[in-house]
């Protein structure tokens, strides 16, 4: 039997190779693993950690970096989104003046929304926006409302040349808000009027609701019957799946006959997304 321990009773690298000499590989088990120096091994050792560990450290590592990652894809959209609005808003007030001009003389003409008449200002605005007069270029809560308002409708087709959904929506809206920073009511809806796409007419597309008015009946809106000045409202949702010059249009028909519900408060819109008005659809037989 021999000794192989230092001074400090440590097992040393020098020791170990005479126990793996001259010892049996179960004399091994007569020393504690914690009498080892760690720092007396030689530097080709590798202590290997335990598989679940290592997989689990691996696994932190992932988690942290894909966090990392979502935190910084974040940060990047939420600072598009506030580019792209903050960008619409400052076009629109650039563009106010310009557009105040051109509101007031619509007006002017007799083109704009008061020109419409009380009763079917009142039909066209619960329809198209209910709470126009209300909110300050979007809304997100009233019912029928659905995502876009009379300003949001009018800035699409006033502030961009080419409208693009995605980011061009978060655009529409920045100008809307600007739109209602400068402009009255009256005029955004005058302007609104104007450039509204009303279907396939005799000449071409329609623009402009006074001018469906007078291409479809031969009179503006204020001398139309309800039940007509209903069927212009109707195809706005759809300008393209409509014809006014049809009175066999069902598909229109049926639009107008829910109107006709709405405004007479038979029933109302089924949420704040109907804008289809299947809260007024006709009951089943």
């Amino acid at each position: 039997m021999f000794f192989c321990m230092d001074r400090s009773d440590l097992l040393t690298p020098r020791c170990l190779r005479q126990l793996f000499a001259h010892c049996h590989p179960f004399a091994l088990f007569a020393f504690p693993l914690s009498s080892l120096r760690a720092s007396e091994w030689p530097e080709t050792h590798v202590q290997l950690g335990h598989p679940k560990s290592q997989r689990a450290d691996g696994m932190r590592k992932v988690f942290k970096f894909a966090g990392i990652l979502v935190g910084v894809l974040l940060v990047l959209v939420l600072g598009a989104v506030l580019v792209s609005g903050g960008l619409g808003y400052i076009d629109a007030r650039s563009d106010a003046d310009k557009l105040r001009a051109r509101a007031d003389a619509l007006i002017a003409q007799g083109r704009g929304g008061d020109q419409l008449g009380a009763r079917h200002r009142e039909i066209l605005l619960a329809v198209e926006d209910p709470n126009f007069a209300g909110h300050g270029g979007v809304d997100f809560s009233t019912p029928g409302a659905g995502l876009t308002t009379i300003t949001q409708s009018a800035s699409k087709r006033l502030g961009f040349d080419k409208f693009r959904p995605g980011f061009g929506k978060i655009r529409q809206t920045g100008y809307a808000l600007g739109l209602e920073s400068k402009l009255s009511k009256e005029q955004i809806l005058g302007l609104w009027l104007d450039t509204l796409e009303m279907g396939k007419g005799p000449d071409g597309w329609m623009v402009g609701f006074h001018n469906a008015s007078t291409a479809v009946y031969g009179r503006p809106p204020a001398d139309l019957s309800e039940a007509e000045f209903i069927r212009l409202v109707a195809v706005l949702i759809a300008p393209a799946a409509y014809d006014l010059f049809d009175a066999q249009d069902t598909k229109l028909s049926e639009r107008a006959a829910r109107i006709e519900r709405l405004v007479a408060g038979a029933c109302s819109p089924a949420g704040f997304s109907d804008v289809w008005l299947d809260g007024c659809a006709q009951p089943a037989q």
